[in-house]
């Protein structure tokens, strides 16, 4: 029973913390997220919730506490080693290669699943031939999981604000990540745009891989989310499904109301 529980646990923080100049960005973070969840984490500006992306990413190292990945700690690995294991991170804002193409800025997000090594792309040799079709195909595939297989060969510096978050998405699901980290994916975008990638998220979730969301538009994360972690000044102040989140009164306090909660109802 214990192990099986233990394979349901995707990502596991234990007591996680991480300070600049004596400031806790994060402190005492505990939290389980289960295979295929979607999780959104909430909080006020400073609660340290791309902090927390940060330590998971393997972008920041914690003070002190663990992170582990699907049962193996990763807290001391390198950002690209747990991109090998199933961590991808579309962060907040749109980084793209404007001087690329649509379909080479996603190919750029394979690149964790690679083999063939410098030299052999020097000297063009079969095996990185393969691999350069394969990550050509499967960035073509992403680029149809989100609706934009007709932009391929467009330059990315071309693209309304909306589509480039779906270039980020793209890039990331390019990876097969196991793990899909959105930081604020819904920043700056329009009403449609919004609701156009909830549908979009929905669908990526729909294929069974685990989302943890970070979102000031609690009504976005409340109509979305399995599970909300709320953080406050770094810490955990609240935990649970959004109907439950709506009507916890440490949370209503954070947000300075509970009018504004009452709008992802």
């Amino acid at each position: 029973m214990q192990a099986q529980q233990a394979d349901a646990v995707l990502l596991r923080l234990d007591h996680v913390s991480r300070s600049f100049g004596g400031v806790y960005a994060t402190r005492d973070v505990s939290l389980d997220v289960p295979r295929g969840e979607l999780r959104g984490i909430i909080g006020p500006n400073g609660a340290g919730k791309s902090t927390l992306f940060n330590l998971i990413s393997g972008h920041l190292r914690p003070d002190t506490g663990a992170v582990a990945l699907a049962g193996r700690r990763v807290d001391r690995l390198p950002p690209h080693t747990r991109a090998r294991l199933g961590v991808a991170i579309v962060f907040q804002g749109a980084r793209l290669f404007s001087r690329m193409t649509v379909l080479e800025n996603v190919m750029v997000g394979a690149h964790c699943r690679t083999h063939a090594g410098l030299a052999s792309a020097v000297l063009r040799l079969p095996r990185h031939r393969r691999e350069e079709r394969m990550i050509t195909e499967s960035a073509r595939e992403a680029l149809a999981q989100v609706g934009l297989a007709d932009w391929a060969n467009r330059d990315a510096s071309g693209l309304p604000l909306g589509q480039q978050r779906r270039l980020q998405v793209a890039r990331a699901l390019v990876a097969r990540p196991d793990l899909l980290l959105l930081d604020e994916p819904a920043s700056g975008l329009r009403a449609s745009e919004r609701s156009e990638l909830a549908d979009l998220i929905t669908q990526v979730r729909g294929t069974g891989t685990t989302i943890m969301l970070v979102e000031h538009d609690v009504a976005l994360v409340t109509r979305l989310a399995d599970r909300i972690t709320v953080l406050e000044l770094g810490q955990v102040i609240a935990e649970g499904t959004p109907d439950e989140i709506r009507t916890d009164p440490r949370v209503i306090d954070a947000y300075l109301g509970a009018e504004r909660l009452g709008a992802g109802r």
